[in-house]
């Protein structure tokens, strides 16, 4: 198997995409935070000290997906035709579940954007209940699907 970030040299490299078809790529991506019930009613009822968490969790997941090229080594930086945020609640938890849509028509995939996206939401979160729950656990990160490219098509079974 040979490795696509190493050159003949075995130093770290960019994969040169030029020469693939440009098609239309989607992938989404999901995780959860699990919390305290005091931590999820603060969020819920917008009582946080910080500031409306979800609509903030949801902007800082869009800026993470744009910004995946300069966090991620080896990603290239694409411009992207649409990203989409749904925040679940799962008050039976309590917590809630993110999931980022990252579309493009482009020559390389979005994955690791909408999970960098997920990512940097729930972080968010995180960050702005801290001080209600630092016992908080972010999990499950995880792409759910994704189409186009030449590896074809994904689904989470």
């Amino acid at each position: 198997m040979t490795l696509t970030h190493l050159d003949d040299n075995n130093r770290p490299k960019m994969v040169d995409v030029s020469e693939k078809d440009e098609t239309k790529r989607v992938a989404v991506a999901s995780g959860q935070i699990t919390m305290s019930n005091d931590a999820y009613k603060a969020i819920i009822d917008n009582t946080s000290k910080k500031g409306p968490v979800i609509q903030t969790a949801v902007i800082a997941a869009i800026m993470g997906v744009k910004k995946t090229s300069e966090l991620i080594p080896m990603c290239h930086p694409l411009l992207l035709s649409g990203i989409n945020c749904e925040v679940e609640e799962l008050p039976n938890l309590p917590g809630f579940k993110l999931k980022v849509r990252a579309k493009l028509n482009g020559q390389t995939g979005v994955e690791m954007e909408a999970l960098t996206g997920v990512s940097i939401g729930l972080l968010t979160i995180y960050d702005m209940v801290k001080a209600i729950d630092k016992a908080m656990i972010i999990s499950n990160i995880q792409l759910e699907k994704k189409s186009g490219g030449k590896s074809g098509d994904f689904i989470r079974s």
